[in-house]
């Protein structure tokens, strides 16, 4: 089970990590201090096409494949992870769902901007009090004529508050099955609709440089038709495009680990310590040769999870492997890589700072790595 990473995919990655490396990685690190949102990059990123990766021509999209896109989200992350997050829920969480599940109407109105980058768009899944128990929903949206009235909140949404946002599709109780469980559907809100509320941008430890919010709904309106797939099915749509959004996640934590550890590499070269470059030091070449090997081998996980998925074979299990294995990489590359740069490594004008900051919400964020201890036993049929 492999892909090839060579002809178009080849030329994709190294015009993708070009950019990263001439574009984003000299001002990444200002807007990241200044908790800016970096519009300019993202724009960039859409004219490259990155956007567009996972989707058909005829769509809107560049024609490539899900590997392809989580080629280039390794590369952005190798740089600066909290672009590569804000591309991967645009993508994943945003405009895939209406891919999938849309109809003609809505892919119309919304894939065109979102592939081409010029629109974000957001999930609104987890809540307040929700957490990892995404079926204890307690947001609510009952029929009224012909709108539904939508009241709850939601917590920590990407891409919920950017000027560029253009909607967040928000998971709801719209009824009661027969069974008594709760009737889980998706509906899309646009930016600026009255009675959604977007709340003051997060304090965050990291991915700064990405957009997040708090959202409240008070009454908020919105037609009928902006009910995204069948209704009832929102939760098992939404677990469908987690099993996907792993693999990207995986793509993003690999991305972090190995931009590590090419700063640590860098660094040991021009560091000088006792009279030589300090990576000529064995404990030292170790290290970092240790941290080349997990992330070589985190990068072969969402790899075999990526051809599963290209196949149309069963992959949720290896992408649960992929994205908690990959995140625990991610934790412990920029750990290491921290240590390699000694004092520097706690300044944040340095690459490795700002991955320390970043890397622990890789094993929380798209299901925590207890969730993917979860998913993997049950795949592995283990009593319930």
């Amino acid at each position: 089970m492999s892909i090839a990473v060579s002809g178009e995919r080849e030329e994709l990655r190294k015009l993708v990590a070009e950019f990263a490396r001439n574009e984003i990685a000299p001002v990444i690190g200002d807007f990241y201090e200044r908790g800016e949102f970096p519009y300019d990059i993202i724009a960039g990123l859409g004219q490259l096409g990155v956007f567009g990766l996972p989707f058909p021509e005829e769509v809107g999209g560049s024609g490539g494949d899900y590997f392809t896109f989580c080629l280039a989200l390794e590369e952005i992350a190798k740089v600066d992870s909290s672009v590569a997050i804000t591309i991967e829920a645009s993508v994943g969480l945003g405009a895939m769902p209406i891919y999938r599940f849309g109809t003609p109407e809505q892919r119309e109105r919304w894939l065109p901007k979102l592939l081409a980058g010029e629109m974000l768009g957001g999930f609104g899944l987890t809540e307040p009090g929700g957490g990892s128990d995404a079926g204890s929903t307690q947001t609510r949206a009952v029929v009224d004529g012909d709108e539904w009235v939508i009241n709850g909140s939601k917590a920590f949404i990407t891409n919920s508050g950017t000027r560029i946002t253009g909607f967040v599709t928000v998971s709801a109780v719209t009824g009661t099955k027969p069974d008594g469980r709760k009737e889980i559907s998706t509906i899309i809100v646009p930016a600026g609709t009255p009675g959604m509320t977007v709340g003051k941008e997060y304090s965050k430890v990291g991915w700064r440089a990405s957009d997040t919010h708090e959202l409240a709904f008070d009454d908020c309106r919105v037609p009928l038709s902006n009910l995204l797939g069948e209704r009832g099915r929102g939760y098992a749509q939404f677990l469908e495009m987690l099993d996907e959004g792993r693999i990207a996640i995986s793509a993003v934590a690999t991305g972090l680990a190995q931009g590590c550890v090419d700063e640590s590499v860098k660094y040991s070269h021009e560091r000088q310590a006792f009279g030589r470059p300090i990576g000529a030091n064995q404990a030292l070449a170790f290290q970092i040769a240790d941290m080349e090997m997990r992330a070589h081998t985190a990068r072969l996980g969402y790899y075999d999870a990526a051809a599963r998925l290209l196949a149309g074979e069963p992959f949720k299990k290896q992408a649960a492997i992929a994205k908690l294995y990959s995140s625990d990489v991610a934790v412990q590359n920029a750990r290491a890589a921290t240590q390699v740069h000694g004092g520097y490594g706690f300044m944040n004008e340095f690459p490795v700072a700002r991955a320390w900051r970043d890397c622990k919400i890789f094993e929380i964020g798209e299901g925590t790595n207890e969730v993917q201890r979860m998913l993997i036993a049950r795949e592995l049929g283990l009593p319930q």
